[in-house]
């Protein structure tokens, strides 16, 4: 049975893999991060972060700006409030804002989201584009103050929301 929809990306080929590269166009605009938590196992194609961790990334300590694309898959709501708790860094994840994930550790840490204009094209572990878009849309959020200036300067089309917090 093929999946549709948003998330049908996660585990496309039978279930073959998960493994999902941010598009160097993005990564190449944000700057410089300290630490990706969860980034593709090597031999990877292009780096993330100056430390790259593929395993144990949640269990690990988190240091300087990072850079979050989490597993899209059940433990989202894990990585995202990870990130919320450290407060310096960038996530990229699908903008599903209704979620409990997006309630609890989005809207009321995040200091901008930029609602990426279009569906993003992912990259497979070995550097090649996948045939396929993401399969819904996505966000690049912003956990500090640093990294809103870096979304409002990165030049990524799409729609910058500063939350307003209670």
């Amino acid at each position: 049975m093929k999946k549709r929809g948003i998330g049908s990306h996660t585990k496309p080929n039978n279930g073959a893999h998960d493994t999902w590269l941010t598009p160097p166009s993005i990564l190449n605009v944000l700057g410089e991060f300290d630490l990706d938590p969860c980034a593709a196992p090597q031999p990877r194609p292009w780096p993330t972060a100056k430390i790259q961790l593929t395993e144990h990334g949640l269990g690990s300590a988190w240091v300087g700006r990072v850079w979050l694309n989490p597993p899209y898959g059940t433990d989202i709501d894990l990585w995202l409030e990870r990130m919320a708790e450290h407060g310096r860094g960038i996530a990229l994840t699908f903008a599903r804002t209704e979620t409990e994930a997006w309630v609890r550790w989005v809207w009321p840490y995040a200091k901008a989201v930029l609602f990426i204009a279009g569906r993003l094209y992912f990259y497979l572990p070995d550097g090649t584009r996948a045939k396929g878009n993401a399969g819904g849309p996505s966000a690049l959020i912003a956990y500090s103050d640093f990294d809103v200036e870096v979304l409002k300067q990165s030049g990524i089309a799409g729609a910058l929301v500063i939350p307003v917090h209670a």
